[in-house]
């Protein structure tokens, strides 16, 4: 075993979904994460609860669903704007958990729009269980080159 966490993957993933590759920052320390484009625009974003994902009781932590939440939400302003954004503001709630080996995955939809602030509507979820649920507020800022 090695502490890279970026060091590669040995899980089987379910079908569409690719590797984000984040190689540096925060997304590093808490990857590997994945993501999945529909062919309507849509996406999904996903992890693989890993030990090092957990609390002291074994359940993926809500520090960790905090951070995947933000960043599965607020993807929804890259993929309408295509630009770089910040987070304002993120409420959510904790309806269940998630144990190691569970795929949890999450998306956003923007529903509001003023200036430059967009508001989002998001989902959190593992199998058929809504894991939590949010709204955040983002704040778009420079263009982002698309990939």
């Amino acid at each position: 075993m090695t502490d890279d966490l970026l060091e590669e993957n040995t899980i089987a993933l379910p079908e569409g979904y690719t590797n984000l590759n984040w190689f540096h920052g925060f997304g590093r320390q808490i990857g590997p994460l994945y993501e999945k484009i529909e062919t309507d625009g849509g996406y999904t974003r996903a992890f693989l609860v890993q030990e090092y994902h957990t609390n002291g009781m074994g359940n993926c932590h809500g520090g960790m669903l905090m951070a995947f939440a933000d960043m599965a939400f607020g993807h929804a302003i890259t993929m309408s704007t295509h630009r770089y954004w910040v987070t304002v503001r993120l409420l959510t709630d904790f309806l269940s958990g998630a144990k190691i080996g569970e795929w949890v995955e999450g998306t956003g939809e923007v529903v509001g729009a003023e200036d430059d602030f967009f508001t989002v509507q998001g989902r959190i979820w593992c199998g058929d269980r809504t894991i939590m649920s949010g709204t955040g507020v983002f704040k778009a800022l420079g263009e982002r080159p698309p990939k």
